[in-house]
């Protein structure tokens, strides 16, 4: 496998490459093919090398293509390697990557941008795969770049909708802030160290600890984090996240499960032996935990099927920054992989539903599908108790082990954060299943009021007779996505990634903190209690007792969370007051100061004026006459022989 990594993110980028030039003039079947060959060969590619890895002591596999960067002391290789976190990644990246590719053939079958869409979905697993094969820094930070280009073209696929180009625009903006602290963290990476591999990295930051000073491996540290909290989405920068919903489902789905937002926790993981002597993991975890109650308060009263899976996410990335804050990277990636899974098959089996309503995706006009979409309804449940964190599924394991980790790690507070988050997970997943599932059809209601959808086609509400399932492309991913939610939880990802010990170091998880095993079973109890909690307080507020909610509502408390809530807590809002209006305004000031005064009047007009000015000059002298032009020459010779007897005398 040595001399075939290339290959993985090769093949995906090839299907980019023929669908992009290509892809209007061929049928759409070649489209289709050429579309998920290439994750698919990647995907087998993964497991072999996976394979290799595990079945190899933990001996890594390195492939070398020479130099990519050299210029003076700044040498950058073009090396790749997959260990056993790079290992865990690509069957993650590849193999939920490739279920969405299948699906995408049935969801976006009529869509005139059919071509289009499928090249952008290849480069974008392409960029992810280039991400966590890259042995360093610098060529991950190509990745990083490759899949914020990608997330903002398929945010805003449907661009003629302006609602959706500025949400891909708001994407490639926020993550730009962030991208800029993580290049001066590169930038001070080489200050420090020299080289951007990876392993010299881990190696060197605890003997930086002891022989300089410290604060430079904060700042590493601290410029890093800065990066991650942009592509995953941690506060303050996680506001670009819920509007990545306006990009078609699939595109949710791989942005929030498989590629994008798990970049910073796989930094986290990868540079875990810098991270830990930086000393700024204390403010990750906080960070995590308070992103992670953030997300779900929000998600407790959205109305749109995608917006509450959207702040799940947000959510979910929280608790996987507190597992990495509190020196848990391996528990970290584990809850990683087991969101990948149940969080792919929920967009997934949401855009079922909105398939099958006609792009329908307000839950108030839902309600009863379990009847008419039986086998979309099993999934998406089986995706809702592992989102719930209910015994024995992927979640309940992952989730619980870094709450296990967190409170036996001394961190009591942020032990408490995350449990009520998790009952307010199982809280608001499952109002969102009776929203949508239970019930009587609510749509109906709505006949004749039509809408435009995110793709700024008119909706016409479907009646209930029209309601089908998916075709079987678009149902069978969801089904090996249920199993993979029921099952995830009992592979040991913590334990394979800490299997090999000589290894520990390069696979960024040899600062492992785990807890004692005595307390897992309290633990596992108090988890699985949470998640039941939340799932019969649902069932209570929005099948049982339906006019509980309306009643809490009436309140004034309930009134108050429920608006700051729905809104988001208004951090939009003042994100716009305090920074997008004040830099529009000072923009547009300079476009006017600069652009238009200094620039188009003075240099570029002036510039014309002076030209026409003395053309206008010249032109009078130009008369035709030789007789003039014979005295303007001998007046010339005579001037320049007068100026240089002046000057020699």
């Amino acid at each position: 496998m040595e001399s075939a990594l290339i290959l993985i993110p090769i093949l995906p980028f090839l299907g980019f490459l023929i669908n992009g030039l290509l892809g209007h003039k061929m049928p759409r079947r070649a489209v289709s093919f050429f579309a998920c060959a290439g994750p698919a060969a990647a995907a087998i590619l993964s497991l072999l090398a996976f394979q290799q890895v595990a079945g190899g002591e933990g001996k890594a596999i390195v492939q070398s293509l020479g130099d990519w960067i050299r210029a003076g002391s700044l040498h950058v290789p073009f090396g790749l390697k997959v260990d056993h976190l790079s290992g865990v990644m690509l069957l993650v990246i590849t193999g939920v990557g490739t279920l969405i590719h299948v699906y995408s053939l049935g969801y976006m079958r009529d869509d005139p941008g059919y071509p289009r869409f499928f090249a952008y979905l290849n480069l974008f697993m392409a960029a992810m795969l280039v991400l966590v094969l890259a042995n360093n820094i610098v060529l991950l930070f190509l990745g990083w770049e490759g899949v914020g280009l990608c997330s903002y073209l398929l945010i805003g696929f449907w661009y003629k909708d302006l609602s959706n180009a500025r949400a891909g625009m708001k994407a490639f903006v926020v993550n730009r802030v962030g991208d800029f602290g993580f290049v001066l963290g590169v930038f001070l990476i080489f200050v420090t160290f020299g080289t951007f591999e990876f392993d010299a990295l881990n190696a060197g930051a605890a003997a930086k600890v002891t022989v300089s000073d410290s604060s430079t491996l904060w700042w590493i540290g601290i410029l890093l984090f800065v990066g991650a909290t942009g592509k995953s989405a941690q506060i303050p920068l996680y506001v670009w996240l819920p509007d990545a919903m306006a990009g078609p489902t699939p595109v949710s789905a791989l942005i929030h499960a498989a590629t994008m937002v798990t970049s910073g926790i796989y930094l986290l993981a990868r540079l875990s032996g810098l991270f830990v002597a930086s000393g700024v993991l204390p403010i990750v975890a906080t960070i995590g935990a308070l992103t992670a109650l953030l997300g779900a308060l929000i998600a407790l009263t959205q109305t749109d099927i995608k917006k509450v899976l959207a702040y799940s996410t947000v959510s979910q990335l929280g608790y996987m920054f507190l597992g990495a804050g509190v020196g848990a990277f391996g528990v970290a990636v584990f809850h990683l992989v087991t969101h990948a899974f149940f969080k792919a098959l929920l967009f997934l089996a949401a855009g079922a539903v909105i398939h099958s309503l006609h792009h329908e995706q307000d839950m108030r006009k839902m309600g009863g599908l379990l009847r008419k979409l039986p086998i979309t309804a099993t999934v998406f449940l089986v995706g809702a108790l592992a989102l719930s964190g209910f015994p024995l599924t992927a979640g309940f394991f992952s989730k619980d082990e870094i709450l296990h980790e967190t409170l036996h790690g001394g961190h009591a507070l942020l032990y408490a954060v995350g449990f009520v988050t998790a009952i307010l997970t199982a809280f608001y997943t499952f109002r969102q299943f009776c929203m949508v599932f239970l019930g009587e059809y609510r749509g109906s209601a709505h006949e004749g009021h039509g809408h435009h959808d995110t793709r700024g086609a008119l909706v016409h509400h479907a009646d209930s007779s029209e309601i089908r399932e998916s075709p079987w492309v678009m149902l069978g991913p969801l089904v090996i996505l249920g199993l993979l939610s029921l099952g995830g939880g009992f592979l040991d990802v913590p334990g394979f990634l800490l299997g090999a010990a000589h290894e520990t170091q390069a696979a960024g998880v040899g600062t492992e903190a785990h807890g004692p095993d005595t307390g897992k079973l309290t633990g596992w109890i108090l988890g699985g209690s949470a998640a039941i909690v939340g799932i019969l307080a649902a069932f209570t507020a929005f099948q049982w007792s339906p006019g509980l909610v309306t009643r809490l509502q009436g309140t004034t408390p309930g009134k108050i969370f429920a608006r700051l809530s729905y809104n988001k807590f208004y951090v939009d809002e003042a994100y716009d007051l305090l920074l997008v209006r004040p830099f529009s305004a000072v923009s547009l000031i300079l476009f006017y100061l600069i652009d238009r005064a200094l620039i188009d009047c003075v240099l570029v007009g002036g510039t014309g004026f002076f030209v026409r000015l003395t053309g206008s000059a010249l032109r009078r002298i130009q008369t035709g006459r030789i007789p003039t032009y014979t005295v303007l020459l001998v007046a010339g010779v005579v001037g320049l022989l007068t100026i240089f007897l002046w000057a020699a005398g």
